[in-house]
């Protein structure tokens, strides 16, 4: 069908599966693996040369580049619609041959950079901006003549899963592949605004690509649905929470954080990791079982896409860092996904030490084994975010005012601070992470008494904890 690179098969990359009553994941050997990345795009820049083969190579170097950084898994959509020579199908039900070609590569290329990727098969958002031209568009010889009816249409519904069905029988046999977002931000302007078929469209695609799986695998990976998060808080009548935090047939739950204002448009770096940790602790507390939750869209989109505005290196670097560590220290798996939001459309290199920064402490903590729940801790003149269970903390604290004038954080001044927190009597040790230089800058043995564990720690700007009991 097409000249492909046939993915290589020894050694295979470990499938990655939910921990066993813990809200993280796992690898099939047993070890604990985290998704730390970001979204990308088959037509931005650092992908872009996949396509017809332009320079294969440049490619590979740069996904052995991000393995350096710490970087494990990318979110991407199989058809990214924001220009019109990258649609997978042409016409509909007719696969276009270098972009099956182009998967095909990229998915040896993870395996082999030892990359996994969070695969969604459709990018919604321009989709439904550039619907005229969409190959599923009924005006184009497709079965749908509205977007509005995208969840709705039997027709549509049979395109979609003919692409799923294509997607699990070609690349679902990867190690590469770490979970499926069956949907990209699912929304109720694709059902005629509404949401009560949320639940009966998820399970449909669910069980159609888990019973796929399972009988050409034997198994099966993690799937989610996402969604734009605000949508949750603008729509509240439309009940939207249940499938997408509760539903049965999903393993993880996940919504895209662009929280108006502070997140969305930042005029600091402190106010956005506040705002995250709230979001997190509010999706947290709408689970009702051990599932994972995470990010995998964040980011400033309205700076961006409407005041047109890139955010300087800088800030921006600081920015995605506290992002990252509010999201960890509140409960969340890794540090989010960040949708770039920026000209040329990548990650900054800060960014990039900032995630080799993060994984460097994942390691501290034994995610299997942490039934965490947020937790408050007041620390004079520092913000702090927690989460923790009776062995196992981890903790993010940042400087209260202090501000530069460009918004940043002042992080010349260091302080010594005591603080509390609410871990059983025992034996623990604490290390205290530089979220900049991305290694311990002390470690210690700490009694816990019945008031909690108390330690003074020296803190600049910022900086994580990992508490594990001896």
């Amino acid at each position: 069908m097409t000249d492909s690179v046939p993915l290589p098969r020894t050694p295979p990359l470990p499938w990655i599966r939910t921990a066993p009553g813990a809200p993280y994941f796992i690898d099939d050997t047993g070890a604990n693996w985290t998704p730390i990345g970001q979204n990308d795009a088959i037509t931005w820049p650092e992908l872009a040369p996949l396509f017809r083969r332009r320079d294969l190579a440049a490619v590979k170097r740069h996904l052995a580049w991000l393995v350096e950084h710490g970087v494990t898994c990318l979110r991407l959509m199989v058809e990214y619609a924001q220009v019109r020579h990258r649609y997978f199908e042409r016409p509909a039900g007719v696969r276009v041959p270098a972009m099956v070609r182009l998967w095909d590569d990229l998915f040896a290329l993870c395996e082999r950079a030892g990359l996994r990727i969070l695969l969604t098969p459709v990018d919604t958002f321009w989709m439904w901006i550039h619907w005229r031209h969409h190959p599923w568009n009924a005006a184009n010889g497709g079965p749908l003549d509205t977007a509005a009816r995208l969840l709705l249409s039997p027709e549509l519904r049979q395109a979609i899963k003919a692409r799923l069905t294509f997607m699990v029988e070609r690349w679902g046999g990867s190690g590469a592949l770490f979970a499926w977002d069956l949907w990209n931000e699912i929304h109720p302007a694709q059902a005629e605004n509404g949401a009560a078929c949320f639940d009966e469209f998820i399970a449909d695609l669910s069980q159609h690509v888990r019973g796929l799986e399972q009988r050409l695998y034997g198994r099966s990976h993690p799937q989610t649905v996402s969604i734009y998060g605000p949508e949750l808080w603008w729509r509240p009548e439309l009940a939207m929470a249940e499938p997408i935090f509760r539903h049965p047939d999903l393993d993880f739950a996940t919504i895209h954080i662009y929280r108006s204002g502070p997140i969305d448009n930042p005029t600091d770096t402190v106010r956005p990791a506040l705002a995250m940790g709230r979001v997190v602790r509010q999706c947290l507390g709408e689970i009702t079982d051990t599932r994972p939750f995470l990010d995998t869209e964040h980011g400033p989109i309205h700076a961006f896409k409407d005041k047109h505005r890139t955010l300087p290196a800088p800030f921006d670097d600081e920015y995605f860092r506290h992002m990252s560590w509010a999201h960890l220290a509140s409960g969340g798996v890794g540090g989010g996904m960040r949708w770039p939001n920026r000209h040329p459309h990548v990650l900054t290199p800060g960014m990039r030490l900032a995630q080799r920064a993060m994984s460097g402490f994942l390691p501290l903590i034994d995610w299997q084994r942490f039934r965490r729940t947020p937790f408050a801790v007041r620390v004079r003149s520092y913000h702090a975010l927690g989460c923790g269970d009776a062995d196992q903390a981890v903790l993010w604290l940042v400087r209260r005012g202090g501000r530069m004038p460009d918004g940043r954080v002042d992080n010349a001044t260091f302080t010594l601070r005591p603080i509390t927190v609410p871990m059983p009597p025992g034996r623990f040790r604490v290390t205290i992470w530089d979220t900049i230089a991305g290694q311990s800058r002390d470690e210690r043995e700490v009694v816990a008494d019945e008031h909690g564990l108390a330690f003074d720690v020296t803190v600049s700007g910022d900086c994580a904890v990992a508490i594990r009991r001896i």
